[in-house]
């Protein structure tokens, strides 16, 4: 299973959302490219970015993550506000790993289906649920998309992946239930990424045995200090499980 450490980016800081709310930022006092250098240094082999300002049409933040791109030497996995072909395919010039995309999927699905297609293995789509529904729009808007069928129409798009969040998880602070990312996972081909499931080191190690779900992204706890970065890799790492001797 891959973690990907993840930075939200708002105003050339580093950020987590409360409750959900992008005007009400948990500000972090860290510096993001020594931060995204020491995820390496740890041990991580992807990593995750989020540009929260141009969720809402900004564009503050590219020069600062075109440098954590150029500084970290891994693949970055880039979201943010993905409306149109020419930003994706900018940022995959840029040097991105791979580009989420969320609302424009569900405003134009062939579009990303064609993304998709051109650019194989670049392209994660996001899936954020609240109260059985489909978010869009940064979780500002609810659409009447249900979950499962709306994986279930992108099938036959070649993914990268599928990032799942359960939302209601992630507002109320609680425990990320793995219920409904788990129930999501077991009606996709698409390997899984959990979003807001991961609060301790007793999380990673429950969802690397859930069945297809190839990743985990930790953000708030590992700034937080409440999970430690080493310790998340070494138990999402492939091991081999202990064998009883043959009588």
């Amino acid at each position: 299973m891959i973690i990907y450490p993840t930075l939200e980016l708002k105003n050339g800081k580093c950020v987590s959302l409360t409750r959900g709310r992008l005007d009400e930022p948990v500000l972090w006092h860290v510096d993001p490219v020594e931060t995204a250098r020491s995820f390496v240094e740890a041990g991580a082999e992807w990593m995750h970015v989020t540009d929260m300002d141009a969720l809402a049409g900004g564009e503050g933040n590219e020069a600062l993550i075109s440098e954590i791109i150029r500084a970290v030497g891994i693949p970055v996995q880039l979201g943010g506000g993905f409306r149109s072909r020419e930003r994706v395919e900018h940022w995959i010039g840029q040097g991105a790993g791979r580009i989420v995309i969320g609302t424009m999927a569900a405003h134009d699905p062939d579009l990303l289906r064609e993304l998709a297609k051109y650019h194989p293995d670049q392209i994660v789509l996001a899936v954020d649920i609240y109260q059985g529904a489909v978010m869009t729009e940064g979780w500002q808007s609810q659409s009447a998309f249900d979950p499962a069928d709306y994986i279930k129409a992108f099938d036959d798009a070649p993914l990268a992946g599928i990032i799942l969040t359960d939302v209601d998880a992630d507002i109320e602070d609680s425990d990320g239930s793995l219920g409904l990312i788990t129930s999501l996972a077991a009606q996709t081909r698409h390997p899984v990424i959990a979003r807001g499931t991961v609060r301790s080191a007793d999380d990673v190690a429950r969802l690397k045995y859930v069945p297809n779900i190839a990743g985990t992204l930790i953000g708030r706890a590992l700034l937080s200090r409440d999970v430690d970065l080493g310790e998340a890799l070494a138990l999402a790492s492939a091991t081999k499980e202990p064998v009883a001797a043959f009588q």
